[in-house]
């Protein structure tokens, strides 16, 4: 593999953008290849099997070809609002996936290294923390404290910058209070019905880890939903 397509990938790979590395094993010439991208002459024959095989995401020789193809997949960014026990149980599970987390909490005692390891932490409010994250709608929220001043500036600020999961934890009652006060802030219906509250998936679990679970396979089955709308 040449040098420039070596430093190309460590570029798309910076910019966190959804790629792929053809190879073809007969001649051992490589190009990247992305959804903008044209195809080389040394590939070009092989559009559709090649543009088949990123769409799904697939590893592996193209079948009746000579062509390799590695995807590069971008981690989905979650940023979760509270260093809470639940926190722990949900990177567990998360981590196990393509996500990037990211942990918010201005309260500097539940964000010790024993708590969370090898996960950036931003003690700081949300509202100053999220000043300093590039985020974009392809971004997921996800509420844990039960406290206002810390969880409503965050759904303020997934709500204006469309992100295309937000989930907030609690029970009915707190999401009913939560839905008034984001009524009151200037959001309409249908931004504040965007928000799964009480968050996660109903399958009757009660303990931490079963509420983790529940979350997790919501944010899995958006994400999937993101991911095939983004194909369309």
């Amino acid at each position: 593999m040449k040098t420039e397509v070596l430093k190309e990938i460590i570029k798309k790979k910076l910019s966190r953008e959804d790629f792929a590395v053809l190879t073809n094993l007969s001649t051992s010439k490589s190009q990247i290849f992305d959804s903008k991208k044209l195809l080389s002459k040394e590939f070009e024959n092989y559009e559709n099997e090649i543009n088949n095989y990123y769409n799904l995401k697939k590893n592996g020789v193209i079948d009746g070809t000579e062509i390799f193809i590695l995807n590069y997949i971008s981690p989905i960014e979650v940023i979760i609002i509270g260093a809470v026990h639940i926190a722990q149980y949900l990177i567990d599970l998360l981590k196990n996936f393509n996500f990037a987390v990211t942990i918010i909490d201005p309260r500097k005692y539940f964000t010790t290294e024993q708590r969370f390891k090898n996960i950036k932490i931003i003690n700081e409010w949300p509202n100053k923390a999220l000043e300093k994250i590039e985020t974009s709608s392809n971004f997921a929220l996800i509420t844990l404290t039960h406290d206002p001043k810390i969880d409503d500036p965050a759904l303020n600020y997934a709500l204006k910058n469309k992100f295309f999961y937000i989930g907030a934890l609690g029970s009915k009652k707190t999401h009913e209070n939560r839905c008034k006060r984001l009524k009151e802030a200037g959001f309409n219906e249908k931004e504040i019905k965007s928000i799964h509250g009480p968050i996660g998936i109903k399958f009757g679990g009660k303990s931490t880890p079963e509420i983790a679970l529940s979350i997790v396979a919501q944010l899995v089955s958006e994400t999937n939903k993101l991911l095939l709308n983004s194909k369309k």
